[in-house]
C-alpha cells in the first residue's frame, strides 16, 4: 500500500457543525466591535500621549538653549562690578589699580573654573594640531615638534577646544 491510498481510507472526523442563532452572532460582533472601539481609543489616548511628550521635550530643549549661559553669566557678573569700579577710581595710584586688575583677574579665573573653562598652556608638550596653531618653526633645543613658546592661550571648554593654542614649533634637526 502507498501513502497515498493509506490516507484516503482514513476515516474523517467529524467536525461539530452547531450554527448558532442569529441573536448570538449579533451579540458577538457586537462585543467584538466595542473591544475594537476600546482599542481604538487606547491607540488615540497613547499617540497623543507620546506627541505631547514630544512637545515636552522640544520646549525644554528651546528652554535649555535659551538659558545655557545664564549660570556663566552669573559667574562673570562679579567681574563686571569690579571693572565698573575701578573705571570709578580717580586715585591715581598705579599700584592700587594692578591690585585691582589683579583681583579682577583671579575673579575672571574663577569664574571660568566654575563654567568649565580650562587654559591650554601647552609650553613643552608634543604639538597637537587639535589643540594648537602653529604661527611659526624655530630651531630650538627640544625635540622637533614640540612648542617652544606660547603666544597666546588656547582655552578648553568641557574637554572641547573653545580656541587653539597659538604656538611657535620647534624645527626638525
Amino acid at each position: 500500500m502507498t501513502d497515498q491510498q493509506n490516507i484516503s481510507e482514513q476515516p474523517i472526523p467529524e467536525q461539530d457543525v452547531t450554527l448558532q442563532s442569529p441573536q448570538v452572532e449579533d451579540d458577538e460582533l457586537r462585543l467584538a466591535q466595542a473591544e475594537a472601539r476600546d482599542y481604538y481609543d487606547q491607540l488615540l489616548r497613547a499617540k497623543a500621549e507620546s506627541e505631547n511628550i514630544r512637545r515636552r521635550a522640544e520646549d525644554d530643549l528651546i528652554r535649555a538653549h535659551k538659558f545655557a549661559v545664564e549660570n556663566f553669566a552669573e559667574y562673570l557678573l562679579p567681574v563686571i562690578d569690579s571693572l565698573e569700579a575701578a573705571l570709578t577710581d580717580t586715585s591715581g595710584d598705579i599700584a592700587k589699580i594692578h591690585e585691582g586688575v589683579e583681583l579682577t583677574l583671579r575673579q575672571l579665573i574663577s569664574a571660568f573654573e566654575k563654567g568649565k573653562i580650562t587654559a591650554i598652556n601647552p609650553t613643552g608638550q608634543k604639538f597637537d594640531p587639535h589643540q594648537h596653531q602653529a604661527i611659526s618653526v624655530v630651531p630650538a633645543e627640544q625635540e622637533p615638534n614640540t612648542v617652544v613658546t606660547v603666544l597666546q592661550k588656547g582655552y578648553l571648554i568641557a574637554d572641547r577646544v573653545l580656541r587653539p593654542a597659538l604656538v611657535t614649533v620647534s624645527a626638525a634637526k
